[in-house]
């Protein structure tokens, strides 16, 4: 892919990109068990040149000379998320489901989502950060992080019309794009519609503090996204909790390349197994053997001192683990503000 967008960039006769998934998703994310086996069986480097690629990429679709239509029609999440959110026009469809589960598998929420996550909307980021939380395509609309919805049918129309486009203007694209919007059904008691009691619970300091609002609000309303946001919580991995609220918290202030930097830094963390093992056992408990009974280490959210989340974010001292050096790219738009 990296490949091919260098070469469309280039090339007078590209006017737009358009990015679809091949099936029912969009991208589902990375193939974690492939790198996974790569790691174990022979060096943590593997992977992390894969990790590298990936982020390089994201970077890449950021900084695009030319404008990028990510049509998601499907799930997205992880990895696909990270590629699709980057684009200049995000349109997604009835069958569009978002999530960030890294930290059910001992990793945490990169891929530039430190950057994207942040800047949604009140405390909405860390909610979606820290409990994997599922939502559909109405309500990326509705938070920000997409600007495009239409029905799933027309898509094909939609990339026909676009085969015309004579021009990068992205006026004329967006005019393009508009004439198959549909209004979203945006649900009632949807996920975006409980933002007060999200940014009571998720503006809380430390992961602690919020698994505890959670817990009180739960005591007097014992509706469903709460259980399912507390038992998520209480499931997952104890590091990569902290890991996550810390990386969104930084990222409100830093642009994306900054973000993209610290995710690196800290994932090189965790391939190296430099502070825990968490990653490999999540990844063996949940993908690989599936017995989806990982032994976390530390195995409590008190246990995780902010000393150990200091390591993760601490710059290589070792020569043969680099810091990432991104390309200079001079397209790159911060699109998203932080919305706080």
């Amino acid at each position: 892919m990296i490949k091919e967008l260098k070469a469309y960039e280039v090339d007078p006769k590209v006017k737009i990109v358009i990015l679809k998934g091949n099936g029912k998703a969009f991208c589902a994310g990375g193939d974690v068990l492939a790198s996974y086996t790569c790691m174990v069986a022979g060096h943590w480097s593997y992977g992390m040149n894969f990790y590298k690629k990936q982020i390089m990429l994201d970077y890449l679709v950021a900084t695009y000379g030319k404008p990028v239509v990510a049509i998601i029609d499907g799930i997205v999440m992880g990895g696909g998320a990270g590629l699709s959110l980057q684009g200049t026009f995000r349109i997604v469809t009835e069958n569009t489901v978002f999530a960030m589960p890294e930290t059910a598998i001992g990793h945490f929420t990169d891929v530039g989502s430190s950057y994207f996550l942040s800047r949604l909307p009140g405390f909405f980021g860390e909610y979606l950060g820290l409990t994997g939380t599922k939502i559909r395509g109405a309500e990326m609309v509705e938070c920000g992080l997409a600007n495009h919805f239409m029905l799933s049918k027309d898509v094909r129309l939609l990339e026909t019309a676009l085969d015309e486009v004579t021009s990068s203007d992205t006026k004329t694209i967006s005019e393009i794009i508009s004439k198959f919007m549909h209004k979203p059904n945006v649900k009632q008691h949807g996920a975006f519609s409980r933002l007060e009691i999200i940014n009571k619970c998720f503006s809380r300091t430390t992961v602690e503090e919020i698994l505890s609002s959670l817990e009180s609000e739960a005591e007097t309303r014992a509706e469903k996204w709460i259980l399912e946001a507390i038992n998520w919580m209480k499931s997952a991995c104890p590091t990569s909790l902290k890991i996550s609220l810390r990386s969104i918290r930084e990222g409100r202030t830093q642009g994306l390349e900054q973000c993209l930097i610290q995710e690196f830094t800290v994932g090189s963390h965790i391939a190296r197994r430099t502070v825990s093992d968490d990653f490999y056992e999540g990844t063996r408990a949940m993908l690989l053997d599936k017995d989806r009974n990982p032994k976390w280490d530390p195995s409590k959210l008190e246990l995780v001192t902010d000393e150990i989340v200091d390591r993760y974010f601490s710059k290589a001292d070792e020569d043969y683990m680099e810091s990432l050096q991104l390309p200079t790219r001079s397209n790159l738009v911060d699109t998203m503000r932080p919305k706080l």
